[in-house]
């Protein structure tokens, strides 16, 4: 009995695009096959691209999903590759797995528990799709709401390859004590065992999260003692972003090999024979990824949720505000590394209160980045609007951003850019921001949870990355170091307005990540006048939240599907 191959293929798909997904899967099959792969395992809900949402529950989405499946195992065969065992996710119904030639026994979806669609895994060999699995644990919990849209599955899959035992589940089945994984472990009648579980992924980023899966797999591992192949998709969808990272571990819970975060990636591992002499079986080592920096990896994920959001809604190009400071410079950098600095516009839009600096650095980052630069005076529009308005204090501030916000809008009709906005998490976090102003209206935004202090933390990592590449730093110095400002009146600073960020950060941290209220905050030793200040902020500030556009997930509480709040609430934090 030979060593078998195994390819883990993590690409990237989009959702709905299921002719393109397929192409894909024929490609990366036809890879993995030229580097002799007996087995290729895709991510969960290949086919469809993750997550689908309610469009799992169209039946015409689900034929579609299903007949790409027999189309991939028929041109396999017809290209002479249908011995190779292809393991990929798709939707299925809830009926249990479906026979040969039963495509016709799709159904109409009626929305009880009971006759709702599946997170499938389906085996294809010999030009047929021989075997599938439905997941069994349906995530209802953060970015997840499985529960709603599949309907879980009950049967186990155990598939013979080449003489080898291999189990497959899907994502949360290895997340959950007692679930599918407890019933592969131990030896059949025969004294035989599970020689690897396969475990199909569709797991989103968020910092901190990937030593949690290894560590999990390498339980799992032990549990069965198999190896265990963890395949995992890459590449943003809306608000998720997909890192990859997949690998392998061995049933002590070593790491055997493992592919790099962010980008797509074959890999391959061999599943040695049995020594015949001793029963044992070696477990070769192979690749591993080198471990990305804390900020690297962040920028990362905040490039590839952009990259994924333009590419995929049919966008080439990108338009911002850029004022010099240092949300737009992040920003902006942010897009020319997702689509090239000579796809993005930056437009400098001074108001009467704009410094020179400002401009300079403006300036300065797009000629560093390559970017198309443009100055939109907004004096002239706001005196006109003064001029049937005539208003006063922060009336007149949020007139002068919001015309900046309506001359973004204007050149993104006019040319066809994707608008982004600018703005981060601590200030979205207590309404710091005018809405519907530059820094908030647009498609997309990079940094909507990345907060404050870590703004300025990416911004330098990035210029050092830039240093030890032996290139110019794309965001100038001065507006790392100069103090905040949305520059709407004289002499205007972030800090008249709002605690230190340093403070302000580590008070929204506890208050929204970790769900403190105000007698929690007050007992780590807060200020009493700065917790009512955050949190009266915060609650107020719900309903701008709700309007702001999407970005990419990268803590593990994102404003968006991870909070759930009413915009619409009477319950302030008592005081004591």
């Amino acid at each position: 009995m030979a060593d078998l191959r195994i390819a883990l293929a993590q690409i990237d798909t989009c959702v709905g695009a299921i002719d393109q997904n397929t192409a894909a899967v024929l490609e990366w099959t036809r890879r993995a096959a030229a580097e002799g792969a007996d087995l290729v395992a895709f991510p969960e809900m290949t086919l469809t691209g993750y997550p689908v949402e309610d469009l799992a529950l169209r039946a015409s989405f689900r034929r579609a999903a299903w007949d790409a499946a027999a189309d991939v195992a028929a041109q396999l065969e017809r290209e002479g590759l249908g011995h190779v065992t292809v393991v990929l996710g798709t939707v299925g119904t809830s009926e249990s797995a479906l026979p040969e030639g039963a495509e016709g026994a799709e159904r109409e979806v009626s929305g009880a528990p009971a006759d709702l669609p599946t997170n499938r895994a389906v085996v294809i060999q010999h030009g047929k799709v021989v075997a599938s699995y439905d997941k069994h644990h349906l995530p209802n919990y953060g970015v997840f709401d499985e529960f709603r849209i599949f309907a879980p599955g009950t049967e186990p899959l155990v598939l013979e390859i080449a003489g080898r035992s291999v189990g497959i589940v899907i994502c949360e089945d290895i997340w959950q004590d007692g679930g599918p994984v407890t019933t592969l472990g131990g030896l059949d009648e025969a004294g035989h065992g599970l020689d690897l579980l396969l475990v199909l992924n569709g797991s989103p980023y968020e910092e901190g999260k990937g030593h949690v899966r290894t560590e999990l797999a390498a339980r799992r591992a032990r549990e069965t003692s198999a190896p265990v192949a963890y395949v995992n998709m890459v590449g943003g969808q809306d608000d998720l972003v997909f890192d990859g990272g997949s690998f392998v571990v061995a049933p002590d819970g070593a790491l055997l090999t493992s592919s790099p975060q962010f980008v797509e990636d074959l890999l391959l591992w061999d599943l040695a024979e049995r020594d015949p002499a001793t029963g044992e079986v070696p477990y070769p080592a192979g690749r591993t990824a080198a471990p990305l920096h804390p900020d690297e990896e962040v920028y990362r994920a905040c490039v590839t949720g952009l990259a994924g959001y333009v590419r995929k809604n049919g966008f080439r190009s990108i338009v911002l505000g850029v004022s010099g400071g240092i949300d737009s410079a992040l920003s902006a950098t942010i897009a020319a590394d997702a689509i090239g600095g000579q796809n993005v516009v930056g437009v400098s839009m001074p108001s009467t209160y704009s410094s020179e600096h400002s401009l300079d650095d403006a300036a300065d980052l797009a000629k560093r980045l390559g970017a198309d630069y443009r100055v939109q005076p907004i004096a002239p529009m706001v005196e006109a609007f003064q001029g049937e308005l005539a208003l006063e204090g922060v009336a007149e501030e949020n007139l002068q951003a919001r015309v900046r916000g309506v001359v973004l809008m204007a050149i993104s009709n006019r040319e066809g850019h994707l608008v982004i906005a600018p703005g981060n998490k601590s200030e979205l976090a207590v309404g710091y921001a005018t809405i519907y102003d530059a820094g908030s209206i647009g498609g997309f935004a990079p940094l909507k949870d990345v907060d404050k202090s870590r703004v300025w933390a990416l911004a330098r990592w990035r210029n050092n990355a830039a240093l030890d590449a032996g290139e110019i730093p794309p965001i100038p110095e001065s507006s790392i170091t100069k103090p905040p400002s949305a520059e709407l009146r004289p002499g205007q600073t972030d800090q008249d307005s709002l605690p230190p960020y340093d403070l302000l950060d580590e008070v929204l941290d506890a208050y929204i990540e970790h769900a403190e209220g105000r007698a929690e905050l007050l007992a780590r030793g807060f200020d009493p006048e700065v917790v009512d200040k955050v949190v009266t902020l915060v609650d107020r500030a719900e309903w701008k939240r709700r309007q702001y556009p999407l970005g990419p997930k990268v803590t593990s509480l994102a404003f968006g599907r991870d909070r759930r709040l009413p915009v619409t609430s009477r319950w302030r934090e008592p005081v004591e």
